[in-house]
């Protein structure tokens, strides 16, 4: 295919019934325009998190820096608002679409319906689980199971100190994402994986806080009041942390000593706490994948091959390590 020539970015966003734009009525014709401009749509999961914040500031800024034309649309953490949406840009016959899915399965049928209308699609952040994986281009985002990985090895080198109350025996909480969401199911199975080599922890509760800050200070304030030998928290995303750590404090107790906890993310806020003292350890998730993503479009649709799945680079933070780069933080 010939390259497309670059021009400037409009941002459009869909609300969950109705397309309203946000930038100038030209933006919502017809997007397959014939002046080469290309036309993405993106479909967000949402705006639950610190995380997916930074995640859309990063893909919005991107496409405009390249001039792609985005259409955006925050699914508002529901599935049925995201098919909704993949299938208007189907119907505005957008040159590719890109999407967080909010959960793994069930998009079997709209994404048959992109490629019968020969539209490319790029998984970001999380994965689907469909039978036919042509369905889509190639899947851009963190090793979800690695990232429970890493938190795992770290309690399990770190047993000793977190046996807050010296009783033997190590006991975790677990602050569980949105449920069937990938990054849910696969941080679980790998932190599971790893604790699996020390018999003195134990995972005694879990339950999804949503990946919200809120749904993590009541899931822990259930916890509380439910068991008072808890020693570790287990956190999917820093702000299910940061609400726990609410509770905690709340409880008259001290996060990061009384309680230690472990996160994943590392957006500015989780690294505050860490660099504070109130989390003990935060394994990375990058959230900015713009300039990855629009990348990828571009080749994709230039023909070329890309990978099936492309993982970013991310690491692990201890205190001394997030006072070191809190200054110059990003996200």
């Amino acid at each position: 295919m010939v390259k497309k020539t670059l021009v400037a970015a409009t941002a459009i966003t869909l609300s969950t019934f109705a397309l309203t734009s946000c930038g100038s009525s030209d933006a919502s014709s017809d997007s397959a325009s014939d002046d080469g401009t290309i036309t993405m749509g993106f479909a967000q999961v949402g705006a639950e998190s610190g995380w997916r914040t930074a995640n859309t500031k990063s893909i919005q800024d991107t496409a405009k820096q390249e001039g792609i034309e985005l259409k955006f649309t925050d699914a508002q953490g529901k599935q049925e608002n995201q098919i909704a949406a993949i299938r208007s840009y189907i119907q505005q016959k957008v040159d590719i679409i890109a999407f967080s899915p909010v959960v793994e399965t069930g998009f079997d049928a709209v994404l048959q319906e992109a490629k019968a209308a020969g539209i490319p699609v790029i998984l970001t952040d999380r994965a689907v689980d469909v039978e036919d994986t042509s369905l889509y281009e190639t899947f851009l985002g963190s090793d979800f199971v690695l990232e429970g990985e890493k938190a795992g090895e770290w309690l399990v080198e770190n047993a000793k100190d977190a046996d807050v109350d010296g009783d033997g025996t190590v006991n975790v909480v677990q602050l569980e994402g949105t449920t069937g969401a990938a990054p849910a199911i696969d941080r679980a199975e790998g932190f599971a994986e790893k604790i699996a080599a020390d018999d003195s922890i134990e995972v005694t509760a879990s339950q999804t806080g949503d990946f919200t800050r809120d749904g993590g200070k009541q899931v822990m304030e259930s916890f509380l009041q439910s068991d008072d030998s808890i020693d570790v928290v287990f956190a999917h995303n820093d702000d299910m942390g940061l609400g726990a750590i609410e509770a905690i404090e709340a409880a008259g107790l001290e996060p990061g000593k009384d309680i230690k906890i472990i996160t994943i993310d590392a957006v500015k806020d989780g690294m505050q706490a860490l660099a504070d003292g109130k989390i003990n350890f935060i394994v990375e998730c990058n959230p900015l994948l713009g300039p990855q993503l629009m990348d990828l479009a571009q080749k994709v649709l230039d023909g070329e091959e890309v990978p099936e799945r492309v993982v970013t680079e991310e690491g692990t933070f201890t205190q001394e390590q997030a006072k070191e780069v809190l200054p110059d933080r990003q996200y």
